[in-house]
């Protein structure tokens, strides 16, 4: 698994996709309801200091599949830290802060040093801190509006979509009737031919507050698929952490 794909699930790749469709069980609601929906959307987002968890990631494309355990940290609002490793051995690792991201890999010994511009060149859409960490926590990618989405009552759910979706660049959300956590969002980019999809499957509560426990990305471009799996094995909230990152000397720089 090369670096770039873990930063597709970490730093997220910010695009999704269709989840599973459910019939409608009711019309488009008012701006009023739509006001509400999103609102318990937003207040379901956890407030912590710090989070840190045993992160299991596997990946699958055409030619492969392989299975890492990666250790995620984060600085609420300020820090995002993953480091990937097998066997005990660290393979690579992450950084990411509202300025920058920062990576290196053991195996090629390679590293990157810049800001989201290029990352968001490659992901083929605008990604930022605040769109990564929406993702780990189940939140949405987007903001979210009643002046520009209409809600849908779907079953158990409610759909989301803007009231005015640009060609190619098509949006929507679904979020669960529950709790409010995103269901599934996606972004469909037809002229690009890429489709992107984030699936939440499970969620958990901890503390008071509900986080992920299985997140499902599947990137399509082209005749290109990928698959990537994350299932938080044990979520620690507000301890003490650390967030070491020193490129080793010896490294190629590497644009991405």
């Amino acid at each position: 698994m090369t670096i770039r794909s873990l930063i597709l699930v970490v730093a997220i790749t910010v695009l999704s996709a269709c989840g599973t469709s459910k019939k409608a069980t009711s019309t488009t609601t008012g701006t009023a309801v739509a006001k509400d929906i999103i609102q318990s959307h937003e207040n379901a987002a956890p407030t912590f200091t710090t989070l840190a968890s045993r992160v299991q990631v596997v990946y699958q494309d055409e030619k492969k599949q392989q299975s890492i355990v990666a250790s995620l940290r984060m600085e609420k609002d300020k820090i995002i830290w993953i480091k990937a490793s097998f066997l005990g051995i660290t393979l690579a690792k992450v950084l990411i802060t509202p300025n920058e991201v920062k990576y290196y890999e053991t195996i090629t010994g390679t590293y990157f040093d810049g800001d989201f511009a290029l990352l968001s060149d490659v992901l083929g859409t605008d990604i930022d801190f605040e769109k990564a960490q929406n993702i780990l926590l189940g939140q949405s990618i987007f903001s979210l509006s009643p002046s520009t989405y209409n809600a849908s009552a779907l079953l158990n759910t409610f759909k989301l979509l803007p009231k005015k979706q640009h060609q190619d660049y098509i949006h929507s959300i679904v979020l669960n009737a529950e709790n409010f956590k995103v269901n599934n969002e996606t972004l469909s980019q037809p002229n690009e031919k890429r489709l992107l999809t984030v699936r939440y499957s499970d969620y958990q509560t901890i503390e008071g507050a509900v986080y992920p426990s299985e997140i499902e990305i599947d990137a399509t471009e082209n005749d290109s698929k990928t698959k990537i799996q994350l299932t938080y094995k044990k979520i620690d909230l507000n301890v003490s952490l650390s967030f070491p990152f020193t490129i080793p000397d010896g490294y190629e720089e590497i644009q991405l």
